[in-house]
């Protein structure tokens, strides 16, 4: 079997605030193979960005702290790499498409000046070779006038065009891992799909492995090779995404594909999953679901449920799925 490109192992992120302890990651553990794309799906709040942003290093204390765990990246455990090797790691092996574009640029500064800033960095070539470089990634994520676009200002191009250069960006020093948080967010159907085709083409053309952040389960069905679904900071199921679609384990997974819109003649009304995510803050020694779940039982009330083989690669954390609890 092929070595993990990316393993993160029990890995907890903590937020300090006036009302407590935020565990926002807590005790989350996921692999990712070369040339492969690992979705992170759950509704807002459940910890995938966190999660992102934890095994980029870019949680910042003394607010929040990655207080536990291994994230092991081509042989290298980046929570203990020293300042000067994440600086090495950040945008050349591994790069980031953020959430919002029109956010993530600097609006003082061109978006070719943007653009050469890793190369050069990075590649250690002149500014002429870099803007050579840059013109051809903003050809390359499709997008013509290259010359007109790198002499532009953030403000002056559309959403679309934005994340466009974010991913150039990214892509300038060809990672070999690209987390993309939310890529599509804000963005018309129209453009979501050609932002979701270039990702693809990126993955075939270049090998590049990709950690996907999404709530859309429709983009999920279309980019993923294996889903993680994590709710209130934990993964509860694991799968390929063929298995998770057809055989769904986990409670909270089978609503989340149950509240997914489908046409009908009968305009049955939306499926929704009652009750709210838990806050938090001093949780109980509990599923955290359990107080929505429809076959919540005793044990659920009383103690977190194991990671449980339940397929073939399949893996559920559930008292449902253990043998003598029914």
């Amino acid at each position: 079997m092929n070595k993990p490109l990316l393993e993160i192992k029990q890995m907890s992120t903590h937020f300090y605030t006036d009302e407590g302890t935020v565990k926002a990651v807590d005790n989350v553990s996921l692999s990712l193979k070369e040339g492969e794309t690992l979705c992170i799906v759950g509704e807002s709040g459940c910890g995938k960005s966190v999660t992102a942003m934890s095994l980029m290093r870019l949680v910042q204390e003394p607010g929040g702290k990655t207080v536990a765990g291994e994230v092991w990246f081509d042989d290298k455990d980046l929570l203990k790499a020293g300042p000067k090797d994440i600086r090495h790691l950040r945008g050349n092996e591994i790069a980031m498409i953020f959430q919002e574009p029109m956010t993530s640029l600097n609006p003082v500064l061109t978006v070719g000046e943007q653009m050469i800033e890793p190369i050069i960095e990075h590649q250690l070539v002149s500014r002429k070779q870099a803007k050579k470089q840059a013109l051809e990634l903003i050809a390359m994520v499709g997008i013509a006038r290259a010359e007109s676009i790198y002499d532009s200002y953030p403000h002056e191009l559309s959403g679309g065009m934005l994340q466009r250069i974010m991913i150039a960006i990214a892509l300038s020093c060809n990672p070999r891992l690209l987390v993309a948080d939310e890529p599509t967010t804000a963005l018309d159907v129209t453009i979501q799909a050609q932002i979701l085709d270039l990702l693809r083409k990126i993955k075939e053309e270049r090998r590049t492995s990709i950690l996907l952040i999404t709530h859309d389960l429709g983009v999920v069905a279309e980019m993923a090779d294996h889903v993680v679904v994590m709710y209130a900071g934990q993964v509860i199921e694991e799968s390929p995404v063929l298995d998770l679609f057809r055989n769904p384990k986990h409670p909270y997974t089978q609503g989340l594909l149950r509240a997914k819109p489908v046409v009908n003649q009968r305009k049955e009304r939306l499926y929704t999953i009652p009750g709210q995510v838990p806050k938090l803050v001093d949780l109980q020694e509990s599923c955290y679901f359990s107080d929505r779940c429809e076959h919540c039982m005793e044990i659920c009330r009383t103690k977190q449920p194991p990671m449980l083989e339940t397929g073939t690669g399949h893996r559920t954390a559930c008292w449902l799925y253990e043998e003598g609890i029914r």
